[in-house]
């Protein structure tokens, strides 16, 4: 299969709005208009509860991984290890522009940039992971572990890697990329605005 097409199939698979859908499903609502109103695992949680938050998490891990994991194996094109990446880009556009939902925004990322990380350098992505973890149980900030760990993946991979690979170049844009779809929490932080993981959603 040619390349381009896979990276085509990578972006719709990014796309598929499953915070949107468990919101359909489970209570017949579109969450976008509840909560916070963006599509992502933490107001999932807020607004559907935990179950269903870790069934989206590890889906939007999953379209993330996928890609990145099967579609080079899937075409004759050379440096299959750059076409991974790309597919793996692919799939994390597609979460945020979810041709789905009219090419808005269908979440800020992190989680499906998880995905394709564990996919490419699971190692430095462990680190991140223990960041995010970490950072969440002392402050209560999701949107701070998620920028916590994306500036400590990059950082991971250079230590380990170097600063010329292809993997840490892409680890830099996403965490770029992160800063900005993280903009209004940051505002959020430093006014002491930002909401706690835990403090669910009235509906």
């Amino acid at each position: 299969m040619h390349p381009a097409v896979l990276l085509v199939v990578s972006y719709l698979l990014g796309g598929i709005p499953f915070d949107f859908v468990a919101g359909r499903v489970t209570r017949g609502i579109d969450l976008r208009q509840h909560g916070s109103g963006n599509l992502g695992a933490t107001n999932v949680y807020r607004t559907l509860g935990g179950k269903v938050a870790v069934v989206v998490l590890l889906l939007d891990g999953l379209k993330g991984a996928l890609p990145v994991l099967l579609f080079p194996h899937w075409t004759s094109a050379p440096r299959p290890e750059l076409w991974a990446i790309a597919y793996g880009v692919a799939a994390i556009l597609g979460h945020t522009k979810s041709p789905y939902l009219g090419w808005q925004g269908g979440g800020k990322g992190v989680a499906t940039a998880a995905g394709v990380f564990f996919a490419l350098a699971w190692l430095p992505m462990l680190a991140a992971l223990a960041v995010f973890l970490l950072a969440v149980l002392l402050s209560g900030y999701v949107s701070l572990g998620s920028l916590l760990a994306s500036v400590t993946l990059p950082a991971v991979i250079a230590f380990t890697g170097g600063l010329r690979t292809p993997v840490f170049a892409v680890a830099v844009l996403v965490a770029a990329f992160v800063f900005w779809t993280h903009r209004a929490n940051i505002g959020r932080l430093r006014r002491g605005e930002e909401s706690r993981f835990g403090r669910k959603a009235a509906t």
